[in-house]
């Protein structure tokens, strides 16, 4: 290992971060917390460039297109908007019948998914909209069971979503079933939050307050490797370049002013992939970590509770030089 790394800490959020993600390229960095405003930051600076107004509550997520044109945002306050990435413009909004969880482009950005809550009584739906026209091309409900996020599989030809019945459920939406649910595998002991998907999406990785979080292969569904971490797990992020799980979590903040517990829980953890064994962990926030997000290049960021957004920018490639691992290896670096 190298420990060449500099660490950026952007303070733009006055309640907790929600979601952190980059664009294709890297160089930029969106946010989201429990305020109503998004954030754009440079990724080498931590520079903030602006914000994105027009949502009167919570911003749970967010999702840029593949040409860093337009973000669109999932909001508390029942819509789902579009903005111009540049000026920061809101370009659309999209109204829903509950708060907006969770937003996703597909590859080509010419649709748009949002997840919304079970709340209000209403049930949970996933809604496929036209990003040109905003019309609604489909809608597959979750009748009793809330789905915490919704991701395009390969070739956006499935969506694979977590519920909160602990399943990893794949729908088609262009099926003819009237549920659309094609696979569905238990994934956990307790409701996976998470699902993150690997850069060419062959596997993806799931968190879950069980403390675990499970790596799958795309095709099957399969669980290939369980990385058991001792805390309750909130975001997992496969590398883009080496055989590396970045985990983050902690204790709710209700459970830790209650309970016995120490800075050591929200550290960021790094899992060898294969051999699902901790190699590193980096001390990054003084609370639980909500969100994580990979850089192409290997730099990686973090949204907490405490609402900072860190940010580790690799100065040098060999950072995590995975070349010489072997199973048997006993790293227990503290960066």
């Amino acid at each position: 290992f190298c420990s060449k790394m500099r660490p950026i800490l952007l303070k733009g959020h006055e309640r907790s971060i929600t979601h952190v993600t980059y664009n294709r390229e890297g160089d930029l960095i969106f946010t989201t917390s429990k305020s109503n405003q998004p954030n754009l930051w440079y990724s080498d600076t931590g520079e903030r460039i602006g914000t994105y107004k027009g949502h009167t509550g919570t911003v749970w997520s967010l999702d840029v297109t593949r040409d860093s044109r337009l973000i669109a945002t999932a909001g508390g306050d029942q819509t789902a908007k579009l903005f111009d990435v540049e000026y920061g413009r809101e370009l659309y909004s999209f109204p829903h019948r509950s708060p907006v969880r969770w937003v996703s482009f597909t590859e080509g950005d010419k649709r748009l998914l949002t997840v919304t809550d079970q709340l209000m009584g209403q049930v949970a739906t996933i809604n496929v909209y036209d990003v040109r026209t905003h019309n609604v091309i489909r809608e597959m409900t979750s009748p009793g069971i809330k789905i915490h996020q919704a991701h395009w599989g390969p070739s956006n030809r499935h969506i694979y979503a977590t519920l909160d019945d602990c399943s990893v459920t794949v729908f088609d939406p262009d099926s003819t079933q009237q549920d659309r649910i094609i696979k569905r595998v238990q994934a956990h002991k307790k409701p996976a939050h998470w699902l993150s998907f690997s850069q060419d999406k062959t596997h993806f990785v799931t968190a879950s307050p069980d403390n675990t979080a499970r790596l799958y292969d795309t095709a099957t569904l399969d669980i290939m490797k369980t990385y058991e971490v001792g805390i309750p797990v909130n975001a997992a992020v496969i590398s883009p370049l080496k055989d590396l799980v970045l985990l983050g979590g902690g204790q709710s903040a209700e459970t830790v002013t209650t309970s016995r517990a120490d800075a050591t829980q929200f550290k960021l953890r790094f899992y060898h992939k294969i051999f699902e064994k901790e190699v590193a962990s980096i001390s990054a926030h003084f609370g639980p970590v909500n969100s994580l997000a990979f850089a192409p290049d290997g730099s990686f960021a973090s949204g907490g509770e405490d609402g900072f957004v860190r940010v580790h920018n690799l100065e040098d490639p060999a950072f995590f030089y995975m070349g010489d691992y072997d199973e048997n290896d006993d790293f227990d670096l503290d960066f």
